[in-house]
């Protein structure tokens, strides 16, 4: 009878732990059914067994057609290389955890999958689980751990052969286990099934290798036709001719002698006796054809797997069908990624956290794969400045979105960010003093003041590119109107924020006890500046007009 847990899956059922914990349900077996022996179907391969191999296959009898798909990746060089080449892009970008929210539960929960992810279990699973882009399906076996402080986490991932695998007579597409004379269902908690389909259907019709096979076939034979053409005319013969009163031991001393210069294409005749030797007119222009025919066969296969060929066969002037090229392949890599990422969610992250925290209405997300992002650089500025607009994000996605995890209580942390302090405000610069000012020298050949300021103002003005002198007569007026404003403005400000009406204001500033005498000159000169400051903007635009 079957010891049932506490512990319950995302179900919400008790586990068996006997199934659970059992340590090799999938392993090999060398007098079973599980034989780590494989046959190779690939030897001697003809259109009309390669037909049989797959036919089979679609009709549930998957075992030589696996075995198939595994010789074909031996023996291809440029298939192993473009495949291997799929796998590796997606086993070797970022996993990141994304809280099912903001909820310190949740975050617990992303934390645990973090802390798993740190152990590196899965980075090296990863590369088996690709194995289901070649052959529809991949099988890893879940070795779970318990501990006091966690009651099941994952501590191996192991691949088994798909050759120990068949598929139920149903539905054709249900993954069971070879077992005994017979096979049966996986055990519930510990398998994780990749299905990568590259098209809709049963996923045993759905691999690279049922496709990528055609390609290999033909290919062989060309190759072999190749060899046979460079055998017969890609070595040179040599003939020895010996003559009519030639001794038996002269015939073996030539014979030697034509022999051993290299290779087994030799002969010897007698003088009176004639060999052709009739020679393939454009030798090398068929050598180009079994050649051509080859590489139209690996460009082909390049399509297949990688979606494109320039990052596979480069051509000179290439670079920029290159670059949109490789575009593609991120495309199938994001594909990839996501399908991937999605099996392990459903398959292993739920049942981890609801094995270790109980069943929960909400898991958190295991995303693989380079983001669809922005540099970090670009998001920390657009988080700044919308920030500053109003706008309001979830700290866990930018934690996330980083790369960062929450600081956790009692951990030593140091404090980033906040407003800095507000700078020191400057004692205001003393106003320049100006020729025709109060306080500075006088006008040289001085006219009346007013008239003689504002040419001599305009005259500056129109004569330099860049003055300074309205510029000047401002800060002045602030000065002068600060000394006649000083210690009031308070008194001003709590005016208009009392005042019921526009009479009450007036009231209210008569009673302040202004000096008119200062204020009026300050107004004044106020009202000769504006009039100079539009003087100097008249002559600017008779400036640019000329």
């Amino acid at each position: 009878m079957a010891r049932l847990s506490k512990i319950l899956g995302p179900d919400g059922r008790p586990v068996d732990l006997d199934a659970l914990f059992d340590k090799a349900k999938a392993g090999p077996t060398l007098t079973g059914v599980r034989s780590p022996i494989s046959g190779h179907p690939a030897d001697g391969l003809t259109p009309a067994r390669l037909a049989r191999i797959h036919r089979a296959a679609a009709q549930g009898d998957i075992l030589a057609y696996l075995e198939l798909a595994e010789d074909i990746e031996e023996r291809d060089l440029h298939y192993a290389a473009v495949l291997g080449t799929r796998k590796r892009q997606v086993s070797q970008i970022p996993v990141t955890v994304e809280a099912a929210s903001d909820d310190p539960e949740h975050i617990k929960h992303a934390d645990f999958v973090r802390d798993w992810l740190s152990e590196g279990v899965l980075d090296a699973a990863l590369f088996d689980l690709c194995d289901a882009i070649g052959k529809g399906f991949s099988v890893l076996e879940i070795e779970w751990e318990a501990t006091p402080e966690r009651p099941a986490t994952p501590t191996a991932l192991t691949w088994r052969d798909p050759r120990w695998f068949t598929v139920d007579e149903l539905s054709l597409d249900e993954i069971m286990l070879y077992e005994g004379i017979g096979k049966e269902p996986l055990a519930p908690h510990k398998f994780i099934v990749h299905r990568h389909k590259s098209k809709s259907g049963l996923t045993i019709r759905s691999g690279l290798a049922r496709v990528a096979s055609w390609a290999w076939m033909y290919k062989a034979f060309t190759l072999r036709d190749w060899a046979l053409f460079c055998q017969n005319y890609g070595m040179p013969i040599r003939v020895g001719r010996y003559g009519a009163g030639a001794t038996d031991e002269d015939k073996e001393i030539l014979w030697s002698a034509v022999a051993n210069v290299a290779g087994d294409c030799a002969a010897i005749v007698p003088d009176s006796m004639k060999i052709e030797f009739i020679e393939l007119k454009n030798a090398a222009d068929g050598s180009k054809l079994y050649e051509a025919r080859a590489s139209w066969m690996d460009a082909q296969i390049s399509k297949l797997v990688l979606g494109q060929t320039a990052t596979t066969d480069a051509s000179p002037g290439s670079h920029a069908a290159g670059r949109t090229h490789r575009l593609v392949q991120e495309d199938m890599e994001r594909a990839d990624a996501r399908l991937i990422a999605a099996t392990l969610n459903r398959q292993l992250v739920h049942q981890m956290v609801a094995f270790n925290f109980g069943p929960q209405a909400k898991y958190p997300r295991l995303m693989i794969g380079r983001p669809d992002e922005l540099p970090i650089s670009v998001i920390v500025e657009a988080i700044d400045k919308l920030g500053r607009q109003g706008l309001e994000v979830e700290e866990s996605q930018i934690l996330d979105r980083l790369g960062l995890t929450e600081a956790a209580k009692g951990e030593n942390v140091r404090k980033i960010g906040g407003r800095p302090p507000p700078a020191e405000p400057k004692a205001p610069s003393a106003p320049p003093i100006l020729p025709g000012l109060p306080g500075g020298p006088p006008l040289a050949g001085a006219r009346p003041p007013a008239a003689g300021l504002t040419r001599h103002l305009v005259s500056l003005h129109a004569s330099a590119p860049d003055p300074e002198y309205v510029d000047a007569l401002t800060v002045r007026l602030a000065a002068e109107m600060s000394g006649v404003m000083a210690g009031l403005t308070g008194e001003i400000r709590r005016a208009f924020d009392e005042a019921t009406d526009m009479q009450d204001l007036a009231d209210r500033l008569e009673r302040m006890q202004l000096d008119p005498k200062a204020f009026a000159e300050a107004m004044t000169r106020g009202m000769a500046l504006a009039h100079l400051v539009g003087q100097a903007a008249l002559v600017d635009e008779l400036r640019h007009e000329i």
